[in-house]
């Protein structure tokens, strides 16, 4: 019995140290990683909207207007997580940074960052968070794939298998239609929401 109480009280104490451990880890890195989580973002925003000198959080955006107004045009799968407004050194408006969370990637979701000028032309997209197939899905990362969208001024993005041409016609990348249809889906999302909540606003 004494054994068993022995042995009880040495895995409790080991559980609490553990615990209290892990609290501690948890303190001393949180700030660190989210330092380099918002390195990383800016320097999406810097990617996908080179005009830009300083990025400020949009003060109207609301997520549950924006996931109502992609589901009434059809994009149930797709979330605005953030929109960021782009303006240069004299403090204009250039444009809009939209992330978007795709749920429709083969591995699990994918986070883009697309900057979309006042023009409403696609200056660029990057991802924040991809894990798809290597060698597959993981090309969608790659600036082959992501330069079909950029300087593009269409209204929604299709993809292609059979390589027909136009602006709005992206190439699918082989072996992975379910990560190309994630990826421009989740443009197009962003385009509903900047055509719909920015575009007027930008263009004043």
């Amino acid at each position: 019995m004494n054994t068993i109480i022995k042995n009880t009280l040495i895995l409790a104490a080991i559980t609490v140290v553990s615990g209290l451990l892990l609290g501690v880890v948890y303190d001393i890195t949180k700030e660190p990683i989210a330092i380099a989580q918002e390195n990383t973002k800016q320097e999406a925003f810097r990617s996908v909207l080179p005009d830009a000198s300083v990025f400020e959080d949009h003060e109207d955006f609301d997520a549950d207007n924006a996931a109502a107004l992609l589901k009434e045009n059809g994009y149930n799968a797709d979330d605005i997580t953030e929109v960021t407004v782009g303006k240069d050194e004299s403090g204009s408006i250039v444009g809009y940074v939209i992330n978007v969370t795709s749920h429709e990637g083969y591995s699990g979701d994918i986070q883009i960052s697309v900057g979309i000028a006042a023009d409403g032309t696609v200056k660029g997209i990057e991802m924040l968070s991809i894990s798809e197939t290597a060698g597959l899905g993981m090309k969608a990362s790659e600036e082959d794939f992501k330069d079909q969208f950029k300087d593009k001024n269409v209204e929604r993005f299709y993809y292609t298998k059979t390589g027909e041409s136009g602006d709005n016609m992206i190439d699918a990348i082989s072996g992975a239609t379910i990560t190309t249809n994630a990826v421009t889906n989740a443009v197009d999302s962003a385009l509903v929401y900047f055509q719909n909540e920015l575009g007027g606003e930008a263009n004043e």
